[in-house]
């Protein structure tokens, strides 16, 4: 047979994940290192040009790789030395086998070499030299056993027979045992004549099957004796025994019996091991020679041998011996003394944790030197983990995935598989696979709160950090590597704020304002280095709180004009006349807003007093004859802040008796430079000459009363379709914002003295808007909050009430009177809010005294209104503005513009009461 020469069909069979095949191949030992066997990639159909990156490998059991295979042609090569006879024994046939195994896709194949024997021993005798006795009355026939020769050889190549060197009195018989080798007797075929000859020397030779073959000598020496005519006699030729592989040391195995019919010596039996015994049985029995019991003596192994076959003898005492034979065939019992074997072929690890159930990881094979049930074995995992153990070719398992797996949790496995054979007792082995997780980026960045409120100074140090966003993510490596960003919904908070990528840091860029901005609301990003990355948003409401550094602003009276404004104050009025009210707004929140009105500096300290907390101005006791005509005074406007801030406002009174010294200073107050300058004139001219022909004749007051009525209703027309649709009048309200607030403010507003031990704060929505846009402070809060401040319907004061002015009065943006253009809120200032509206507020006053002058008339709008419900609604009442009618003093009338107003609201307020209803419910809503 030549090298590499393939003896058996090609099998391939497919399982459930990967493709094995069994292959023979035959080889003669002590082939030459790196000869090829066969080539497997060819017989297992494999793609050459894959093999690198396919990792094939062989695998074979024992210390020793007898078989590689060569990548670049595919021939499985000898890499050892073999020698059938080391390796096997007397065992035939012999065989090496092993493993190939090919990954991506992972495939095994089985394969076998027959090692054949070539005639590499010569036949070898115990002794050079063997010496026989033989009576010379011995018959012919008689058989005398000869040492056998040994040849670890087999087949062919073994002992094959026997010569015997020319002789008179032997012939040569040559025997074959059960295990088919052979032994040689000699036949005495003359007998033997010791008067003739004493001995003879006879030569013994083995020979072989080789070619040529192998041969042995060994001499024979015979000596002739005088007859002991009665050998020894067995009772049976053949004994057979069994024992167990575990049997210990002297155990007794048979037990021998012969007889001999001499007496004496020669009928004395001594048994013995026959002379071709060979050296391995005589070390693992023992033989009594006068008992004949055959006990064990070494260890016996099933796995190495399964039957002994013992030659034994037994000779006499006589002079010449008489030698009798038998065999003892001794079988030996199999015994579960081989535990399992368990050898990792392969192992795939890390695992990702994202693998999908039925992943392979492991490959192992398992081995019991036992047979029948002790050699089956069965292979399981400890339960509880997402393994499982599949068999797809007998004595293989794979390890794969069952379930799905979790870095998270378990970042590696342990995996504990037990091999357990079926014998009695069973007998296992434990083999540890570490099968680590590899991690898969599946988790998001966890943030320690959904949210965060933070709390800022206003006015603080630009680039300090305000906040710190903690986030966890529970992977690993570039997994878990967190950074964050914010996200740019608006614009303007890339200049505000910055955050630090690596740990989350929230830093102000620069110094925030109160009064500009209340709230930031931006979202913060939090993003992992995995692939793809996943991410967590987290919303950061910025909070500005408020320092006082806003002085009060006073609205009324203006503090930069040129001109002066004057209040006019009619003599002799009473003690607790309200004769103007200063208006101011602190641009501050709740406490810093907080403003206290004191006199500071007055003409006659003893004439006025201010409301600590509304600005009023009244008359501390009735105006006499003997007053100063002019008052000064001095009012100090304090907030109640840390420090307290403070600013001052000059106020003009004036005592006066007649119109036309009002009428002087309104029209200074008028610009020079008013392009609408000529109606003003005409209004004042109109009110000198209602005076003269009130005086000079009642016709002509009625053809100029009526004149003006007419004028004075077109007016009214147009300005009727820009009247404010204000809310209604609210009640006690100390703060007012009065539009220097942005939008979106946080208002803390205090309400009456009882209200002021709880502040309220409104959250309101963040949204943009224009730039200066200066919305109403309570506009902007939340519908409680305004249901709060402005009071239900049922709270509203009748027109009686309303002809009182307010102690404590402030209104909101919306509820500031001006003309029609300033109603949607975006102009800030106090009323009137330019040169227009105070031409406007001056014509009303003058039709409004032309009424006054008739004695029947009044100035019109309910009480207290001083003909403002006409334009601005009827819920606007001098709650809400200062009351110039106390200003104006009527020439011809013992009213003023107060005192007159009165009468019209007798005819109006059944409607006035019908529209403060409507807007009471509006407020509701």
């Amino acid at each position: 047979v030549t090298t590499g020469q393939v003896l058996s069909l090609l099998l391939l069979f497919g399982v459930s994940d990967w493709v094995s095949a069994a292959i023979r191949y035959a080889i003669p030992e002590e082939t030459r290192r790196g000869s090829a066997v066969g080539n497997v990639v060819a017989d297992l159909a494999l793609d050459l040009g894959r093999l690198p990156g396919r990792q094939l490998r062989v695998v074979s059991g024992g210390n020793k790789k007898y078989f590689g295979v060569d990548l670049t042609s595919g021939a499985l090569l000898v890499n050892e030395r073999i020698d059938r006879e080391e390796l096997c024994g007397a065992l035939s046939p012999c065989s090496l086998s092993f493993e190939i195994v090919v990954e991506n896709p992972l495939e095994l194949y089985s394969g076998t070499v027959e090692i054949q024997d070539i005639n590499d021993n010569d036949p070898v005798f115990p002794s050079s030299q063997a010496r026989l006795e033989i009576s010379e009355s011995v018959a012919a026939g008689a058989r005398f056993p000869l040492e056998s020769a040994q040849d670890p050889d087999v087949g062919i190549n073994s002992l094959q027979t026997y010569q015997l060197s020319p002789n008179p009195n032997f012939a040569l018989d040559v025997q074959k045992r059960v295990d088919g080798s052979k032994y040689a007797e000699l036949v005495l075929e003359k007998e033997l004549d010791r008067e003739e000859q004493k001995e003879l020397n006879l030569v013994l030779t083995a020979l072989d099957g080789g070619s040529p073959p192998r041969s042995a000598h060994v001499q024979i020496h015979i000596d002739v004796v005088d007859a002991n005519d009665n050998a020894p006699v067995f009772n049976q030729s053949t004994y057979k025994a069994s024992v167990r592989e575990n049997t210990p040391s002297g155990t007794l195995v048979a037990r021998i019996s012969a007889y001999d019919l001499d007496d004496g010596p020669n009928g004395d039996i001594v048994y013995s091991f026959s002379s071709h015994t060979p050296v391995k049985v005589r070390e693992l029995f023992a033989l009594d020679s006068a008992t004949g019991e055959l006990r064990v003596k070494g260890q016996l192994d099933y796995e190495e041998t399964k039957l002994y076959e013992i030659y034994l003898q037994a000779k006499d005492k006589g002079a010449v011996p008489g030698v009798a034979h038998c065999k003892v065939l001794v079988e030996v019992v199999d015994v579960n003394d081989n535990a399992p074997e368990v050898t990792v072929t392969s192992v795939y690890s890390p695992v990702p944790e994202d693998a999908a159930p039925g992943t392979v990881v492991a490959l192992l094979s398992v081995t019991d030197l036992d047979s029948h049930d002790n050699g089956q074995v069965n292979c399981f995992i400890s339960p509880g983990i997402p393994f499982m153990l599949s068999s797809s070719l007998k004595n293989y398992y794979t390890l794969k995935t069952e379930g799905a797996l979790d870095r998270e949790k378990a970042a590696e496995y342990n995996i504990t598989i037990t091999a357990r054979d079926s014998g009695s007792p069973p007998l296992s082995a434990v083999k540890h696979i570490l099968v680590q997780v590899s991690d898969v980026n599946d988790n998001a960045p966890k943030a320690s709160q959904d949210s965060y409120d933070v709390y800022v100074l206003e006015n603080n140090m630009p680039g300090i950090p305000i906040l710190n966003v903690s986030a966890t993510d529970p992977d690993l490596g570039r997994n878990a590597h967190l950074s964050y960003s914010l996200l740019q919904g608006d614009p303007t908070f890339g200049h505000l704020f910055s955050i630090n990528r690596e740990n989350g840091t929230l830093y102000l860029l620069t110094s925030l304002d109160h009064e500009d901005q209340v709230e930031f609301n931006m979202m913060v990003q939090v993003q992992d280095g995995g692939f793809p990355p996943l991410a967590t948003n987290v919303s950061v409401s910025v909070f500005v709180t408020d320092l006082n550094d806003n002085a009060p602003t006073v609205l009324y009276p203006h503090p930069n004009t040129t001109t002066t404004s004057t209040d006019v104050v009619a003599p002799g009025t009473p003690a607790g006349h309200m004769v103007t009210k200063v208006v101011a707004v602190d641009a501050d929140a709740g406490y810093n807003a907080w403003i206290s009105y004191t006199l500071l500096q007055a003409t006659d300290p003893s004439l006025f007093s201010v409301g600590l907390h509304s600005g009023e101005i009244f008359t501390a006791r009735q105006l006499r004859e003997d007053d100063a005509p002019e008052h000064t005074l001095v009012i100090l406007l304090k907030d109640h802040g840390e420090p307290v801030l403070s600013t001052s406002a000059t106020v003009s009174i004036s005592v006066a008796e007649m119109v036309k010294e009002v009428l002087t200073d309104l029209t200074d107050v008028a610009p020079a430079n008013d392009p609408r300058r000529h109606v003003t004139f005409y209004l004042i001219l109109a009110v000198i000459l209602v005076s003269a022909a009130f005086f000079i004749t009642m016709l002509s007051v009625g053809i100029f009363k009526c004149y003006k009525w007419r004028q004075s209703k077109e007016l009214y027309s147009s300005s009727r379709s820009t009247t404010y649709r204000t809310p209604g009048p609210f009640h006690h309200i100390d703060a007012v914002r009065g539009g220097f607030t942005p939008p979106n403010f946080y208002h803390q507003v205090y309400l009456t003295t009882d209200s002021r031990q709880s502040d309220l704060l409104c959250k309101k929505p963040f949204t943009s808007s224009p730039l200066g846009s200066r919305q109403g402070t309570i506009r902007n809060g939340e519908p409680g909050l305004y249901h709060q401040i402005v009071g239900t319907a049922s709270r509203l004061t009748t027109p009686a009430e309303q002809a009182q002015p307010n102690t404590d009065w402030r209104f909101s943006q919306t509820q500031r009177p001006g003309t029609s253009g300033s109603q949607n809120g975006e102009e800030a200032g106090a009323w009137p809010n330019n040169q227009f509206d105070t031409e406007m507020l001056q014509a009303m006053i003058l039709a409004s005294a032309n009424e006054a002058a008739d004695g029947n008339s009044t100035l019109g709008g309910g009480n207290g209104t001083m003909g403002l419900s006409a334009r601005y609604g009827p819920q606007f009442t001098l709650q809400h503005v200062p009351d110039y009618r106390q200003n104006v003093y009527i020439p011809g009338s013992n009213a003023t513009l107060t005192n007159a107003a009165g009468k019209r609201d007798a005819k109006n307020a059944a409607p006035a009461g019908g529209n403060k209803k409507k807007s009471g419910k509006k407020e509701k809503k």
